[in-house]
């Protein structure tokens, strides 16, 4: 098997297929004790071809390393996503204007008791929540990496076989035009292969609870959809999920009806009605033109890495508690952790380890993102358990303040700068509203009674 695999360095690439240097700035080199490479440059293999596959094989590609990314779906395959991102993707993932279809900037929340808060009243003109398909995204990044020098491979990736001694090759059996058997040697693996990722599991990084989010696109007739031009609507509640949301998210010319559970992933489908029962006066006359389900990582995995193979995106476990973001942090680890191999390779010329993957990658995601995460998990535990917490997330919401803290943080990616009197204003709103919704839960069990 060694030999084998040792062989299959010796394909060279087609000259056309050169990665190439002009997209991204020179990333310093590290002072790097690890073995050059003889006669051609790092080989990686990226498995999967969503936001965070993409972005990891634009950044190794423009970097100097010989990048392979491999997509099991079509171009054209639709991808089940709710499909809002931050405004400060479009920039700094340079995602152009014309793949949005809508500029949301209007959000509405419903408690339990159909209490409903306008949130979006201290967005700025220009400030708007991107609404796309994924579909679409994808596709424009694939064929954006594959313009940076990476070379796009579709077919199903069905094993990774580990390597035997520090230096030798992991190799990728893979299956092209559903019976084609081929197989491919590299140094360097990054598993971007969503939520039931065989690369994590190859690796043994161990499992994550996963929820499973659910939902239908509907074609709503004109007038109805005219209604939803820039408004996405989302939904707590016990009818629509015992722990997280419903959504109404408006796409190019449908809107997009779901909701999501972890505690609960066998009465999907019951949460399902209860979302469409809740907006049934606003999407009759709709026609169902997919059903779609997927499962969403809750937390972390245990493992990251291991040896040169790095997880990154839903692989990895990046979505984000409450609110259930995932596209931008997809994304961001893809990028980090090409980047990252480029600078530890000093561009392709030498082999890497765990250490540097470690360095590199995993110590400078967890320095930007960790505490975000664990915030929004605690978010999720205090007002997501019970229908009176809800009731209270509602109310909450109705405060410009929050507001302003929560848009400023969620479209730029960074805490928003805050004021000490209105953070002491507001925990004592949060206290209030919880106390005095707690009653209002009792009384409406009682009245469910």
């Amino acid at each position: 098997m060694a030999m084998a695999a040792q062989a299959l360095f010796s394909v060279s690439l087609p000259t056309n297929l050169t990665p190439k240097n002009s997209y991204y700035p020179t990333i310093t080199a590290s002072t790097s004790a690890n073995q050059p490479i003889v006669g051609r440059k790092l080989r990686a293999a990226v498995i999967g071809g969503g936001p965070a596959g993409s972005s990891a094989a634009e950044a190794l590609a423009a970097g100097g390393i010989e990048t392979f990314l491999f997509e099991r779906s079509s171009p054209s395959t639709a991808k089940p996503c709710g499909g809002a991102i931050p405004l400060c993707m479009l920039d700094e993932f340079q995602i152009p204007i014309h793949l949005v279809d809508r500029h949301v900037t209007r959000m509405k929340i419903f408690s339990p008791s159909n209490l409903a808060v306008d949130f979006g009243k201290t967005l700025k003109p220009h400030e708007f929540i991107a609404m796309l398909r994924r579909e679409v995204l994808d596709s424009f990044l694939r064929s954006r990496a594959e313009s940076r020098g990476a070379v796009v491979i579709s077919g199903l990736v069905t094993n990774l076989d580990l390597p035997t001694s520090p230096n030798s090759p992991y190799v990728i059996d893979y299956v092209v035009d559903k019976t084609s058997r081929r197989k491919l040697a590299v140094d360097v693996v990054i598993g971007a292969d969503g939520a039931n990722s065989r690369v994590a599991k190859a690796i043994g990084a161990g499992n994550y609870t996963c929820a499973i989010a659910f939902q239908e696109r509907i074609k709503l007739p004109d007038e109805k959809m005219e209604y939803y031009e820039n408004l996405a609507e989302m939904y707590v509640g016990n009818d629509v999920s015992p722990d997280f949301y419903g959504w109404v998210f408006p796409k190019c010319d449908h809107v997009a009806v779901g909701t999501g559970t972890v505690r609960a992933k066998q009465d999907i489908k019951l949460y399902q009605r209860g979302i469409r029962e809740r907006v049934k006066a606003k999407i009759n006359g709709g026609k169902v033109i997919k059903v779609e389900a997927h499962p969403i990582p809750e937390h972390p995995r245990p493992r990251r890495v291991r040896g040169r193979v790095a997880l990154v995106g839903d692989a990895a476990g990046y979505v984000t508690k409450c609110s259930g973001e995932g596209i931008y942090f997809a994304a961001k680890s893809g990028r980090i952790c090409g980047e990252g191999i480029v600078k530890a390779s000093e561009g392709g010329e030498r082999m890497i380890n765990e250490g540097d993957l470690r360095r590199e990658y995993l110590k400078k995601w967890d320095k930007e993102f960790i505490l975000t995460f664990r915030f929004l998990d605690l978010l999720q535990r205090v007002f997501y358990g019970s229908n009176a917490g809800r009731e209270a997330l509602v109310e909450i919401c109705g405060d410009e303040y929050v507001q302003r803290m929560t848009f400023e943080s969620y479209l730029y990616k960074k805490l928003a700068p805050g004021n000490r009197w209105e953070d002491v204003k507001m925990l004592g709103k949060t206290i209030g509203s919880l106390v005095r919704c707690n009653i209002i839960g009792e009384k409406m069990n009682l009245l469910n009674l």
